[in-house]
């Protein structure tokens, strides 16, 4: 049978690798083993860098003749070879040499069929000739070659190639086993996939989404998961190249006969193979976990738990395939439960038809949300929003900005007001409840004139609402918080509070606040004022804006003290 038996000898200094393979007649030694420049590689460049093919011809040479074969003098100080090929009547052979430019090539008896390769080790290489470095070294790099590797007589590569195999053939505990030994990890895998194709390029690879997300454990920025290979050898373990960084969470496989190689065989070459490659594994990755979504839903609902913080990463970082990543996002939703999560799709699906665009809210938690003035009118209009309360979120709808034809809009801004007057005009709906008492539009213009002098540069303009609330007052068109955040954290100082873009404050002039205000002015400007400002900071705490509310303390105690006094 063929194998591979690698025995060391301390002692002695020596590495010998034997196989039963097919061996070498002289020609075939003197073709392989020979000078590089009789070895067919210096021919082959010669070839290649004459055709139209490639320019870097250089670069793809090892794994092509014998330059590999010549690795072995960076360990070692000499090398022989015994060989003796399987054809008929074939003599046994002895190749030597110091890898310094000769060898000796003479008959040799009582060779039997395959090669025997003994490496004299250098001195300062010692380190190969320890039988746990040296199995280290085959288990990371040829773990899964087809045929059984022995050190010292105890066989090293034990695991099969799964992904070689046919998907059904595959059980489910061969995938537990194989997802443990690939990862490193002891949990089980959330799903599976094994992908094989012939065209257009020949890829067999088997990956998994883990049941737990480390960096949500407290560990740092994880690795790329997934390792490369070329005819079940590895060629770059935590493959950084092969799959865009927000799929880092993925593990396995994928092993493909058209890599190309460099001289470090550590390094790919970022060529348009390699490009093509990653094309094509996100594209089969992202139809993978829309399968999976599609099959179960609550299932999918856990794994969005765990790793929907890399899929929003996909959508602000991999602009090629934004738009399908897209479709794995899941949001929770105001008409549904708290825990039941749903796809943009099943979003736009849902709207009314003379609904215009997809609307979310970026909040702490869900019952600020609900109590909040910017959802009041939304709610009023029986109108569907997505809660969201990652700190990434309002980043990845920037980056979206649309979908399937629908504009993503936040529910404070300037747009949704517009959607909301619009939606009120139509319906014949005023923006405020008309059994209240409510101001002239004489007293409005004079109360918004005065209340603007009177805010500061924080405020650049005031105005009646076009919403319907029932609150005082409101702020839009202001800077993202999100975005404040960040800011604030590209300073350094976060004793310092970030200082405030001005901002727009609407009014409810129906408000019994907004009408007493009003009446105040007349009679104790300087507590109006105090009122004022207490109003534009509520306001300011609802849209998430206050850096420090302990700001207000002072002042809101003398409104206080002149209420009960």
């Amino acid at each position: 049978p063929l194998g591979i038996d690698i025995s060391i000898d301390a002692d002695s200094k020596t590495i010998t690798f034997q196989d039963t393979g097919i061996g070498m007649n002289a020609e075939e030694l003197k073709e392989n083993l020979g000078t590089i420049a009789r070895s067919g590689s210096k021919a082959y460049i010669e070839k290649m860098q004459s055709s139209d093919e490639t320019k870097d011809a250089a670069n793809t040479i090892v794994g092509q003749f014998g330059v590999g074969f010549y690795s072995a003098f960076m360990v070692g100080d000499k090398i022989t070879v015994y060989t003796r090929s399987a054809k008929p009547d074939s003599e046994g052979y002895c190749w030597d040499s110091d890898g310094l430019g000769s060898y000796t090539l003479s008959k040799a008896d009582n060779v039997p069929v395959g090669t025997k390769i003994t490496i004299s080790v250098k001195d300062d290489a010692k380190e190969f000739l320890d039988k746990d470095k040296l199995s280290e070294i085959i288990k990371k790099y040829s773990n899964f070659v087809g045929f059984p590797i022995s050190v010292n007589g105890e066989k090293v590569n034990t695991v099969e190639a799964l992904w070689t195999k046919s998907k059904n053939s595959i059980t489910e505990e061969e995938h537990k086993n194989f997802y443990r030994f690939i990862s490193h990890s002891w949990d089980d895998p959330m799903y599976n996939l094994v992908y094989q194709a012939d065209g257009p390029l020949s890829i067999r690879s088997i990956l998994y989404a883990p049941s737990k997300n480390p960096e949500e454990m407290g560990f740092e920025r994880t690795k790329p998961g997934v390792n490369l290979y070329s005819r079940k050898v590895l060629i770059m373990p935590n493959a950084e190249k092969l799959l865009p960084e927000w799929l880092r969470f993925i593990k396995g496989v994928v092993d493909s006969e058209d890599l190309p190689l460099n001289l470090s065989r550590e390094l790919l070459q970022n060529g348009p193979i390699i490009m093509r490659l990653k094309s094509i594994m996100a594209s089969r990755i992202i139809k993978w976990l829309q399968d999976e979504a599609n099959k179960d839903p609550v299932k999918y609902g856990k794994f969005f738990k765990e790793f929907g913080v890399y899929v929003k990463e996909g959508v602000c970082q991999d602009t090629d395939n934004q738009k399908s990543i897209a479709k794995l996002l899941r949001f929770e939703v105001s008409n549904k439960e708290s825990k039941e999560l749903v796809s943009l799709d099943e979003y736009v699906e849902a709207m009314p038809e003379k609904q215009e665009h997809i609307y979310f809210f970026c909040t702490p938690n869900r019952k600020v949300g609900i109590d909040s003035p910017y959802y009041e009118p939304f709610k009023k209009h029986n109108i569907n929003v997505m809660f969201l309360h990652h700190p990434l979120d309002e980043f990845v709808m920037g980056r979206l900005s649309e979908f399937n034809g629908k504009r993503l809009i936040s529910v404070d801004s300037k747009e949704a007001g517009e959607a909301l007057k619009k939606l009120s005009d139509e319906a014949g709906e005023e923006a405020v409840d008309s059994s209240k008492t409510v101001l002239t539009k004489e007293e409005t213009d004079e109360l918004t004139a005065w209340m603007r002098d009177n805010m500061g540069m924080q405020v650049k303009d005031v105005k009646v609402s076009d919403r319907y609330m029932t609150y005082p007052a409101i702020v839009v068109d202001f800077e993202s918080p999100a975005v404040r955040r960040m800011m604030k954290m590209m300073a350094g100082n976060t004793d310092e509070p970030m200082p405030l873009s001005p901002c727009t404050v609407e009014i409810n002039p129906r408000d019994p606040v907004i009408s007493g205000l009003f009446a105040l002015k007349g009679k104790d400007e300087e507590l109006a004022r105090k009122v004022a400002m207490q109003l534009l900071d509520n306001a300011l705490i609802a849209a998430g804006l206050l850096d420090n509310p302990q700001s207000m303390l002072k002042r809101l105690n003398e409104i206080l003290a002149a209420t009960v006094n």
